[in-house]
């Protein structure tokens, strides 16, 4: 049965702006598949700009001109180093896409295993849909944070590929604010991660300020330097 929830001023002004064929509704158990592909899918999107981000890296720019001058020097030859670079890119570009793979199953894994229980059955958590045509096109999630009491953490926000820069990821941010307020929550949190640009640009263009950054405390995280940018948007005490 579904909660009651009523959208205030601001999220009905923000579903105004966004598609009129499209609604916002709470999850339902039939959209199960298409939140799980849908993330799956808008995840794999990051690839490439992963790739770039970790060829910046230091270390990595050394090993490549290290390798081909070696080559070069050992074999006379432009022929070989040439190969060898072109081959290591694309062990890399391999092993990159490997890594993010078993990042996307680990979420697949997790909440996302059983998202009736972790959000819609859970207090103070909800996950919301965006139908547009009897199909899911976006999705976002909200829970209590981990880290503070009477914080919302949003989390698995998505928009299809072919729907954005309509609104509707700014409506989804504002249909969680809406809940947090309702919620009588202090701030709604996220994370976000350095090859998100236009998705820190949406969070900022609604209110979300940065407040941290640190890198990912793993080995993997540290050599590629991946860096987690998290923000938070204030809610004004009611008066």
């Amino acid at each position: 049965m579904a909660r009651p929830f009523l959208l205030c001023a601001e999220c009905l002004s923000s579903l105004q702006s966004a598609m009129v064929d499209c609604r916002i509704r709470e999850y339902r158990d039939e959209d199960y598949e298409a939140v799980r592909e849908m993330f799956a899918t808008g995840m794999n999107e990051y690839v490439p700009a992963l790739c770039v981000h970790v060829l910046k890296q230091p270390w990595v720019i050394l090993v490549l001109a290290c390798t081909f001058c070696l080559l070069l020097t050992s074999s006379k030859s432009l022929l070989l180093p040439i190969l060898a670079v072109t081959l290591l890119l694309a062990m890399g570009r391999q092993l990159l896409g490997y890594v993010w793979s078993m990042y996307i199953d680990h979420c697949l894994k997790e909440d996302l295993l059983d998202i009736r229980t972790t959000y819609m059955d859970s207090k103070g958590a909800c996950f919301w849909v965006v139908e547009a045509d009897e199909c899911v096109v976006g999705t976002v999630a909200a829970r209590p944070s981990d880290e503070q009491e009477e914080e919302l953490m949003l989390k698995r926000m998505s928009v299809r590929k072919d729907y954005r820069g309509q609104g509707l990821a700014k409506a989804l941010c504002q249909t969680v604010i809406c809940f947090a307020q309702q919620q009588g929550c202090s701030a709604v949190v996220l994370n976000t991660l350095m090859v998100q640009d236009e998705a820190r640009m949406m969070y900022e263009s609604v209110g979300f300020q940065k407040y941290r950054d640190y890198v990912l405390p793993t080995v993997s995280g540290r050599l590629a330097s991946v860096t987690i940018s998290k923000y938070r948007y204030d809610i004004p005490c009611s008066s």
